[in-house]
């Protein structure tokens, strides 16, 4: 077995004592952060009504857990955004494949794509509703049209900057334009597909949550809209918060399936 030089054992040593402080820090501050808003709510130095405090959220927290209604609406938020994110990976990978196969067709669509892009997708909401009526199919759409047309555009732009030697080898060797396809194009873009599913998984996400404060009658969206409504802060903020946190697990699922494919491959 190698052994391990002092050099190398003071650069581990380091490089765990910045991790450490880092994780820390991050801690620190969002205790620090906790703290001073419940001081500032508990000495009126902010009107706990509209601010809230940590304590009253969690308080609520524990209600809606208690009678399993908060179970309802996050539920339903996460299975709305899964199948959205799902039918936006397929059908971003499926339309950049067919783009990649027709480069007349690229150029037909491509001004087409780059409109639908850039158009923003909060005034697409209202026409889905009256098209598909307050379901939560119109969520989903809602949900898949923030993502889709920008990850078929990166997907395709990944599809057409791959090595072109190693294309021009499959066409040597007799290959056929499905042979570069299945051999080089999408083998070599999985590292494009994995990151764009990290960016795809929060605009999904921040989709439905739109479509909920629309067409919703559950959901963390629905329960946001709702609160702001009757002024329940408590509610508004503790749905913000758990919003943050299913971001944040959706994010780090996919950093998790990133991990596998590189120790694999």
């Amino acid at each position: 077995m190698n052994k391990i030089s002092h050099g190398q054992k003071l650069f581990l040593s380091r490089l765990r004592r910045h991790r450490l402080i880092v994780r820390f820090a991050r801690v620190l501050i969002l205790v620090l952060f906790l703290v001073l808003w419940e001081v500032c709510a508990d000495t009126g130095i902010i009107d706990s009504f509209i601010f809230s405090s940590p304590s009253k959220i969690a308080l609520c927290f524990w209600e809606m857990v208690t009678d399993r209604s908060i179970f309802l609406h996050i539920g339903i938020t996460l299975y709305e955004t899964i199948v959205s994110f799902l039918l936006v990976t397929l059908f971003s990978i499926l339309i950049a494949v067919l783009l990649w196969c027709s480069r007349k067709l690229s150029e037909i669509l491509e001004p087409y794509l780059v409109v639908l892009n850039s158009l923003p997708k909060s005034a697409l909401a209202p026409l889905l509703i009256v098209w598909l009526g307050a379901t939560p199919t119109t969520i989903i759409v809602a949900g898949m049209s923030v993502a889709i047309f920008g990850s078929i555009m990166n997907l395709y732009t990944s599809f057409t900057t791959v090595d072109r030697e190693k294309i021009k080898l499959i066409y040597t060797l007799h290959g056929t334009r499905r042979h570069a396809l299945f051999k080089v194009v999408l083998p070599s873009s999985v590292p494009a597909v994995i990151s764009n599913m990290k960016v795809n998984i929060g605009l999904c996400l921040v989709g439905v949550v739109i479509g909920e404060f629309l067409a919703a009658r559950n959901g963390l969206g629905y329960l946001i809209i709702y609160s702001s409504q009757v002024f329940k802060m408590d509610w508004l903020i503790m749905s913000i918060v758990l919003l943050c946190i299913m971001a944040m697990a959706l994010y780090a699922v996919i950093g998790v399936v990133e991990k596998l494919y590189e120790k694999r491959f």
